[in-house]
C-alpha cells in the first residue's frame, strides 16, 4: 500500500503536471471503483485542478467550485501518466482520467479490487474521509506523545493506525522502529520519556529522508515504480538479510497475512518474536482487515 512518502511524491508529481489542466472525462472501466453518486462523476467533467492533498493515504483532487475526487490506492492500486487518450491496459486498468495536458491511468494489480473513488462537494463532505490522524512529519513531541498514548497498543499498532497517525503503514513502520531501536511488541504506556522522544525522532527523520530519497529517484519522471519493497530499506523486506547497524539476520514475524520486520540484536534485546506468542500477546490489538490498515 502506498504510504506517506509515496503519496508526497505523487501529489508533487500531479501537482507539476495537472496545476490549472481541466479534467475533460473519466473514463471508468470498473463500475466498483466508484462509492459514491451523489453528485454523479460526470460533474467533475470540464472543472479545472485547483490542487492536491492528501488525507490518511488517499489523494485528494480539488476542482473548481469546490468539487474534489478522493481517490484511495489502497494495496495495489497505482498511477501512471500517459499521452492524452491513452488506453486503459488489459485488465490491471481501473480508470482513465483524460486532462488537456495528458491522461492519468489508474492500475490495480491482482484480482481483489479495493482501490476507491468518491465525488465530494463540500468541506464536510471531505472531512468525511478523513481518518483523523495526526500528521508526522508536523507534529511536535507533546502532541505526537499525546496521540501515541491513546489507549495502551503495540507500537507496530500505533504507528499504523490511521486514527492515530497519517499515512504511515506496515512498511515505514518497521523502518521507523529499527531507527528507534524498539521492538514492535513493546506497549505504548511501557514507554520512558526518552523512547517517546526516539521515536518521535526516529519517525520524522524516516519518513524526511524517503520522501527526498524518492523525489531523487524520481526526478521529473512521473514515480512509476512505486512499492513497499526497496533495496536501501533496513528490515522491511530483508527477511534473513544481515542488519545494516549490527550484521545480524533480519527476522520476521508474521500475522493475519503482514509480515513485521525486525532485527533482534537491535530491537529486542536478542529475542525472537514468535508468531503464535505474538497472536496470544496482541490479541484484538492487531488490524485483521485491509480496511483497519487503510
Amino acid at each position: 500500500m502506498p504510504e506517506l512518502p509515496d503519496l508526497q511524491v505523487y501529489i508533487e508529481s500531479l501537482e507539476a503536471r495537472l496545476t490549472g489542466a481541466r479534467l475533460e472525462g473519466v473514463r471508468l472501466r470498473s463500475p466498483f471503483l466508484l462509492r459514491s453518486f451523489d453528485p454523479p462523476l460526470s460533474n467533475a467533467d470540464g472543472r479545472h485542478v485547483t490542487g492536491f492533498s492528501r488525507l490518511g493515504k488517499r489523494i485528494v483532487f480539488h476542482l473548481d467550485g469546490d468539487l474534489a475526487l478522493v481517490l484511495h490506492l489502497m494495496i495495489a492500486g497505482r498511477l501512471r501518466w500517459r499521452d492524452s487518450g491513452a488506453g486503459l491496459p488489459g485488465r490491471i486498468g481501473l480508470a482513465a482520467f483524460d486532462f488537456d495536458a495528458g491522461t492519468l491511468i489508474l492500475t490495480e494489480a491482482g484480482t481483489r479490487k479495493r482501490a476507491s473513488l468518491h465525488v465530494v462537494t463540500d468541506p464536510a463532505g471531505l472531512a468525511a474521509h478523513d481518518p483523523g490522524g495526526l500528521d508526522p512529519l508536523q507534529a511536535d513531541r507533546p502532541s505526537f506523545r499525546e496521540r501515541l498514548l491513546e489507549g495502551n497498543h503495540t507500537l507496530k499498532r500505533a504507528l499504523t493506525d490511521p486514527r492515530k497517525f497519517s499515512g504511515i503503514g506496515n512498511a515505514y513502520s518497521d523502518e521507523i522502529l529499527h531507527r528507534a531501536r524498539l521492538s514492535p511488541v513493546r506497549l505504548t504506556h511501557g514507554l520512558g520519556q526518552e523512547e517517546v522522544s526516539a521515536l518521535h525522532a526516529a519517525t520524522r527523520d524516516v519518513l524526511a529522508e524517503w520522501i527526498e530519497r524518492l523525489r531523487q529517484t524520481t526526478a521529473d519522471s512521473f514515480p512509476e515504480k512505486v512499492t513497499a519493497f526497496r533495496p536501501e530499506m533496513a528490515v522491511h523486506g530483508k527477511y534473513g538479510e544481515p542488519c545494516p547497524e549490527c550484521g545480524s539476520p533480519v527476522q520476521r514475524i508474521v500475522y493475519v497475512g503482514r509480515e513485521t520486520n525486525y532485527c533482534a540484536a537491535c530491537q529486542t534485546g536478542g529475542k525472537l518474536l514468535a508468531d503464535r506468542a505474538l497472536s496470544r500477546l496482541l490479541k484484538k490489538d492487531w488490524p485483521r482487515t485491509l480496511e483497519e490498515m487503510e
